[in-house]
């Protein structure tokens, strides 16, 4: 919460600017599997510019690269691994240079992606290139949201939801601009260009809000206190022992402060009497035993949607005749429906969280997601060798996805707003960084179940 001094966020310019850097994490991973046609279609071996149209092939090119699956999996590995190494590089670099680093070297990685649209290039390279710049793009986007968390950690908890919902519209974003650049009557080649160009746009804009933030007096302000943040976290502590030997009628001396704290840190070495007390670090081991289920239904529930979103839902085609429908169908149904649907999940947990912490429902509604591979897999999917096509009605996919997507939405966002409550407040931190662990566990698990799923096909 700001203090009573702190500086007003004039006409919101700071919340903007965060919602926009939310936006620019997530644009790279979404642009990058919205447009699965169109890296299907290069793939394909075709040099002619029909290979490089962002709509869906009705005969659908074959998918001898398994790019679905290798695109999601070398995102979000990256993304465990990163999420592992910004404990120790915070340290060794500085926030600006992560921050502003990692901003220009997906600015450049992805101008290299429009660039080779125009470039003709066999399969074989063209493969190598994407999948190392889809890595190396997904490892910037890692240390750069992990920065940015650490910056939102000094600010009032509403700008923490602002960059959050910019993260939520990346995706919507991204299915609108393939939709426009398939709309726009241009010719395929100028179409794909132009939707790669848009995500470079974007994180020019996140470039231009992140160095405007200094210039913003209420953004100094928080910022600033980050540096003593530690100090403060230790005076509001024995500030609350105070309070709470006032309440039972304990004289507030020192030697009662020290006794408290002493008793509250059971395991801690007693500490020298002229030392200044410090508030014991809470454990990773202890936070991790009262959310360990709470963490488990987070990976759960990324592990059966990237199984299956988007290698599979990527090539459900409509089970209509070939035209305009058949053109639209996956960017709507597919990407479009499921990020609109996800958002609308994410803000349920605003008005009500059900089930609460303490109830065994949680875990049995996040295993019931696992009925979704087969659902999916038995869609209209006309690359199969061994499955059926149990469910060939577009009006079946979609009902699909509209349940998928508002469960998974809900779902992540029920655990992450679980996991706190589950804590002591000053293990709360440990518990956002351990749910942050768990949420990229469950999308590396998720990707690599999705070549198996993918196989039984």
């Amino acid at each position: 919460m700001a203090r009573g001094d702190a500086p007003r966020d004039s006409y919101h310019l700071v919340g903007i600017s965060f919602f926009i850097l939310g936006l620019g994490t997530l644009l790279p991973w979404n642009f990058f599997i919205t447009a699965i046609p169109y890296f299907q279609a290069r793939l394909a071996g075709d040099s002619n510019s029909t290979a490089r149209t962002l709509s869906t092939n009705r005969t659908g090119p074959e998918d001898a690269f398994n790019f679905n699956n290798w695109v999601t999996l070398l995102s979000q590995l990256p993304l465990l691994l990163f999420t592992l190494l910004n404990s120790f590089l915070y340290q060794c670099i500085p926030e600006t240079v992560r921050i502003l680093g990692s901003l220009l070297a997906i600015l450049l990685l992805f101008a290299l992606t429009a660039a080779l649209v125009k470039v003709d290039m066999s399969p074989g390279p063209f493969f190598s290139i994407t999948m190392a710049s889809v890595c190396f793009i997904n490892s910037f986007s890692a240390v750069l949201q992990g920065s940015l968390f650490g910056q939102l950690g000094t600010m009032p908890s509403t700008y923490s939801t602002l960059f959050l919902s910019g993260q939520g519209l990346a995706g919507i974003f991204a299915a609108l601009a393939m939709l426009l650049s398939l709309a726009s009557g241009v010719d395929a080649q100028t179409s794909a260009l132009g939707y790669f160009i848009t995500p470079c746009v974007g994180i020019l804009m996140s470039i231009v809000c992140y160095l405007s933030l200094p210039h913003l007096k209420f953004a100094r302000y928080y910022l600033a206190k980050k540096q003593s943040q530690a100090q403060a976290q230790e005076l509001e502590t024995k500030a609350e022992l105070l309070h709470s030997d006032e309440k039972n009628g304990i004289p507030n001396s020192p030697q009662r402060v020290a006794l408290t704290l002493d008793l509250d840190l059971e395991k801690e070495p007693e500490p020298e009497p002229d030392e200044p007390q410090e508030p014991g670090k809470p454990s990773v081991f202890t936070v991790f035993q009262k959310i360990w289920l709470t963490a488990l239904c987070l990976v759960l529930v990324f592990t059966v949607t990237l199984s299956v979103f988007p290698a599979i839902t990527a090539m459900v085609t409509s089970s209509t005749s070939p035209g305009k429908w058949s053109q639209f169908f996956n960017p709507i149904c597919c990407f479009l429906l499921f990020n609109i649907m996800d958002c609308l999940g994410r803000s349920l947990t605003s008005y009500f969280l059900w089930p609460d912490e303490d109830s065994r429902l949680l875990p049995l509604l996040v295993c019931l997601r696992f009925l979704f591979v087969p659902l999916f897999m038995l869609c209209h999917v006309p690359q199969r060798s061994r499955l059926p096509i149990l469910f060939p009605q577009d009006a079946y996919f979609i009902t699909f996805m509209l349940l998928f997507a508002i469960s998974n939405g809900y779902l992540v966002s029920l655990t992450m707003c679980l996991a706190p409550r589950q804590v002591l407040p000053h293990e709360r931190e440990v518990a956002g960084a351990l749910m942050t662990f768990f949420l990229a566990l469950g999308l590396s698990c998720g990707a690599s179940l999705s070549f198996l799923f993918k196989a039984l096909l």
